[in-house]
């Protein structure tokens, strides 16, 4: 398993650990699409759990030479 982020902390859109996904308006839509990592919603404040960022990354991991992880 991949990880990038660590898994006990929560992660916000503006946090510059996330510009690995590009910009805050882009994880917007990922949400509103339903794409992306879970996320969690508190009111109107959104935040990423490091183990659920973690398990998006590795579910999305290609190796070239055909072996999965």
């Amino acid at each position: 398993m991949v990880k990038i982020f660590d898994d006990d902390r929560i992660y916000s859109p503006e946090d510059p650990e996330m510009r690995i996904f590009g910009s805050v308006e882009k994880l917007a839509q990922w949400r509103y699409h339903k794409r992306g990592p879970a996320f969690i919603r508190i009111g109107r404040r959104i935040g990423y759990h490091g183990t659920d960022i973690n398990a998006f990354l590795t579910a999305r991991r290609t190796d070239p030479n055909g072996e999965d992880t």
